[in-house]
């Protein structure tokens, strides 16, 4: 089991006048694989933003930290900027299964600009801001997520076996 972070960017929920539907559910689909250590709704902005993923990453030791929200076009949308300032390496392939997959269901899709990658031996991914989308995106990448955790943590040998 795995040590889980959830942070939220929304301006209108980090002030308490929109419920956080997509960070629950990101919990609820994330119960079989770790538990919520850390949850917090943050505004849409890039200093808060990286401050929230180092502290859950260099103060917490979390495995594992799902953004939601804020990878969009919009001129709040800072998400993958805070994460790309943070991470030291960059896991592209996550990014592109969940743009890919989600391109079969929309065309909007492409507009997305999330991006995944590891601080130390934490793993940081950005997931869209609906709840739908972050069920989409979450789908395609629970199956490999176990594995890839316990390979980035030194716990598990090579990727080539069978999925």
């Amino acid at each position: 089991m795995f040590n889980i972070g959830i942070i939220t960017a929304s301006d209108k929920g980090s002030r308490g006048e929109r419920q956080d539907i997509s960070g629950k559910t990101i919990a609820t689909m994330l119960s079989g694989l770790g538990e919520v250590k850390h949850y917090i709704v943050v505004p849409d902005d890039r200093e808060a933003l990286s401050r929230e993923l180092i502290n859950m990453v260099d103060r917490l030791n979390l495995d594992l930290i799902l953004t939601t929200g804020g990878t969009g076009l919009g001129p709040r949308d800072v998400t993958p900027e805070a994460t790309l300032a943070v991470i030291e390496r960059q896991v592209p392939g996550i990014p592109e299964a969940m743009r890919a997959k989600s391109l079969e269901i929309t065309s909007r899709a492409m507009l997305s600009r999330a991006v995944a990658g590891i601080r130390g031996r934490t793993l940081i991914i950005n997931l869209p801001g609906s709840p739908k989308g972050v069920t989409e995106c979450l789908n395609v990448v629970l199956p490999a997520l176990e594995h890839g955790l316990a390979i980035m943590k030194g716990e598990a040998g090579e990727c080539g076996g069978p999925a």
